[in-house]
């Protein structure tokens, strides 16, 4: 069964220095029929303009990562961490027992494009931790390279939860499949150019929830890049 979430259909709010996109409920959208989906609680999309950005506040209890497709965006957290990230890098931020943070684009011209996602954890009370990578290319070239993972598989991030993250680029007309173990779900979002799904039509920004499915192809028409979560 796949149910594909069109992405004229989340919840949208312009704020002038944010224009953000919530797949599920999220701040003031709240949508009883689009609150989380598994584990996957969080997936905005988020577009900041320039020299603007998110104050320092507080987060608990969660897994959050956050991907740049263009421009870049400045991390700093009561960690002592202070990153930027470009467009290509993952962050990993287990909040846990309790984390401040500010995200702000540095850019005096640019904007940034971004999509922060968060996971409910496997387990409350961690330790805040936090991590920042960038995965070549060549692995993700028409192939499904895991970016995330409980075990930090293959270099990934290490995430809280019985999840693994993928991320791909492909070629117009090329394809990957994923094999689904019996009982575990997916979610496929597009976040540039459109694919099919099982041969089910899904453009950029949209996204698909995936259960009692034993395998996923995903073939693209134009260039395209997706993430796919293997949830249980």
């Amino acid at each position: 069964m796949i149910q594909v979430r069109k992405a004229a259909d989340r919840g949208h709010a312009n704020h002038g220095w944010l224009d953000t996109y919530h797949t599920f409920s999220f701040a003031s959208y709240q949508d009883r029929k689009h609150v989380h989906f598994r584990s996957l609680r969080v997936m905005n999309e988020d577009r900041v303009a320039p020299g603007e950005g998110f104050g320092t506040h507080p987060h608990n209890d969660m897994e959050i990562v956050t991907y740049v497709l263009e421009g870049a965006l400045e991390h700093k957290d009561s960690m002592g961490n202070g990153e930027v990230l470009r467009p290509g890098e993952f962050q990993r931020m287990s909040a846990g027992t309790g984390i401040t943070h500010s995200e702000f684009n540095p850019s005096s011209d640019e904007p940034v494009h971004l999509y922060q996602i968060w996971l409910f954890p496997d387990q409350k009370g961690l330790t805040p931790s936090y991590e920042q990578k960038r995965f070549p290319d060549e692995e993700l070239q028409n192939k499904l390279r895991v970016v995330a993972s409980p075990d930090a598989e293959q270099g990934a991030l290490a995430i809280h939860q019985d999840a693994k993250i993928f991320l791909s680029k492909l070629d117009a007309g090329s394809s990957v499949e994923y094999p689904i173990t019996e009982s575990r779900h997916a979610w496929l979002q597009v976040l540039r150019g459109n694919v099919t799904l099982n041969g089910q039509p899904l453009d950029t920004s949209d996204g698909a929830a995936v259960s009692d499915e034993t395998v996923l192809k995903i073939e693209a028409g134009d260039s395209a890049e997706i993430m796919l979560f293997d949830l249980a």
